[in-house]
């Protein structure tokens, strides 16, 4: 196991999200699978306790702890996409699958945990200051799924 390693805390589905995020994202994989070696007050020996995954190269750990603290936008994974093709393809993806889509470029999958799907001409635009951040800015304000072309249009100006 990684020194650092995110968390996610699932409801009781860690392994489900898990797998889907594998199947989904390059660089990404469920490598174990720990289940109760015995009953406890909530579950039963047998049980998924946790899960280790990678997404996208991240090092994470699923724990099924119950519903008492569900995912919030506190956290997200930003996942950089290089065309539209790509950011469909994440995005459609994640909705497909139960998600739903929030603004700027946000969506949520059906566990409840936030993604951020971001083209890389948007990073590009905000991080190159002036008009041109203002224009790519502003276009981005009013996407769910964010537009390849729209964005490079508006650097444009």
């Amino acid at each position: 196991m990684a020194k650092n390693t995110i968390c996610l805390w699932y409801d009781r589905d860690a392994e489900a999200a898990a797998r889907f995020y594998a199947g989904v994202f390059p660089d990404s994989a469920v490598t174990a699978v720990h289940r109760a070696p015995g009953d406890y007050p909530s579950g039963r020996e047998g049980d998924v306790l946790t899960v280790e995954f990678t997404v996208a190269g991240i090092p994470c750990l699923g724990l099924n702890g119950g519903p008492d603290f569900p995912h919030s936008e506190a956290f997200s994974f930003q996942i950089a996409t290089d065309d539209q093709e790509e950011t469909d393809r994440y995005w459609n993806a994640i909705i497909g699958n139960g998600g739903r889509e929030s603004a700027c470029g946000w969506c949520k999958d059906r566990w409840g945990v936030s993604w951020q799907i971001t083209p890389r001409v948007l990073t590009e635009a905000l991080a190159a200051g002036g008009d041109e951040a203002k224009r790519a800015f502003a276009a981005m304000i009013g996407m769910t799924k964010i537009d390849v072309a729209a964005i490079e249009a508006a650097r444009r100006g």
